[in-house]
């Protein structure tokens, strides 16, 4: 068994849960193999911003803090004498920002789109990008929610659009484990396009792809098939467990009835669908394993009470910051996204583990352009080139 050190200890009878990016519990009467694959609950209502606050630090350097009801999930661009930080799933709020004197700060402004809100930071003079991480998220404590601080000087990299953090760029040091896994296989094909094209076929491809990429840039990956096999839901989940994954990936390709349908999406795990196509979807991937069996296995009560909301919400916000980075990297290579909101939710069986993770659908394939677009080199390499710079994006050291 792994421990990991958090800030919590849940105790319930004989039961201790400690939480971290990896949760693990020690439940009397309970095998370690029994408890790896526990269900988790996201929580996908919106986010809001609460204050807006500047101050100065030591070095001459400007701190600027962004409060919010739910923890943040962010990206940051630099364009000319700005910095804006888009937050995803969340709103406008709270009162007049509070701006201290002799800062680098001279105003800021919320702008909604859509489900995102930017939050844009008018300079007096251009900063250097910050390093995803010296950014600070801190938990709640006292008076105070979440807490998303930044603190920046004075100096060169403004000018562009482009995300600015040093370590997307950077090769990776430390190992992260990233499990990807290829969606269907084996006797099921998944969706089949006008063409013959397989999603088992189109997703596999890209699943190997995108490990040797990883693999190149210092992280350790696996994926849950190598060849065209049928896995039960349960074990796809299962395999991030026992590698101990940081991350898990789960690449799809859609269909839709309307052949004009088109573009990719992300989803996270929730036991209520964000809408109603999300509902449908996760039906039909959760079908799957009707193929060779009748579902997950129940878990008695004690075990359900012990995993507590507190681990369900810290996996669920942690899947939810990687999949804002997903889609913000997707829209940044001029990908076509599934029009509706950036992130979606939906009980998809396949992510119902301690991990934090994501389901990508591609594309579609009923589409008959991007049929021929997912089954092409170039456009694989063009996602996977979009997975590869969100992974680097995310940030695992929370």
């Amino acid at each position: 068994m792994c421990l990991l050190v958090f800030y919590t200890k849940i105790w319930y009878n004989n039961a201790v849960m400690k939480v971290s990016r990896r949760t693990v519990l020690k439940v009397s009467g309970f095998s370690v193999a029994a408890i790896t694959m526990l269900p988790r609950v996201a929580f996908a209502g919106r986010n809001s911003v609460l204050s807006l606050r500047t101050g100065n630090q030591p070095n001459g350097k400007t701190r600027l803090v962004i409060e919010t009801s739910a923890r943040p999930s962010y990206d940051i661009s630099y364009p000319q004498n700005q910095m804006v930080i888009s937050l995803s799933n969340t709103a406008a709020g709270g009162e007049s920002p509070k701006l201290a004197s002799g800062t680098l700060v001279k105003n800021v402004n919320q702008i909604q789109i859509g489900d995102k809100l930017n939050v844009v930071v008018d300079l007096k003079r251009n900063i250097a990008p910050i390093d995803r991480s010296q950014v600070m998220i801190l938990s709640p404590n006292g008076d105070n929610e979440y807490r998303l601080v930044f603190d920046f000087v004075a100096g060169s990299g403004g000018g562009g659009a482009e995300t600015g953090t040093a370590a997307a760029t950077k090769t990776q040091t430390k190992k992260y484990v990233v499990v990807i896994d290829a969606g269907h296989g084996g006797k099921d094909p998944g969706c089949i396009g006008k063409d013959g094209t397989k999603e088992k076929v189109v997703v596999l491809s890209v699943a190997r792809k995108l490990k040797k990429e990883l693999d190149a840039i210092g992280f350790k990956t696996y994926l849950t098939r190598s060849d065209d096999t049928f896995l039960k839901l349960a074990d796809r989940a299962e395999i991030a467990e026992k590698r101990h994954a940081d991350l898990f990936l789960s690449l799809h390709a859609n269909a839709n009835p309307s052949r004009e349908t088109r573009g990719y999406s992300v989803y996270t795990l929730s036991e209520k669908a964000s809408d109603e196509e999300a509902q449908k979807l996760a039906e039909t991937e959760n079908a799957v394993d009707k193929i060779g069996v009748t579902g997950f296995s129940e878990f008695s009560k004690e075990i359900r009470v012990a995993l507590s909301s507190l681990q369900q919400r810290a996996v669920a916000e942690l899947s939810e910051e990687y999949a804002s980075d997903c889609a913000s990297a997707m829209d940044s290579a001029s990908i076509d996204r599934l029009p509706g909101p950036s992130i979606r939710h939906a009980p998809f069986a396949v992510l119902r583990s301690t991990v934090p993770g994501a389901l990508i659908e591609l594309g579609h394939l009923s589409n008959a352009k991007e049929e021929k677009l997912l089954k092409s080199d170039a456009h694989q390499n063009k996602l996977v080139r979009a997975i590869v710079k969100s992974v680097k994006n995310y940030n695992f050291d929370v």
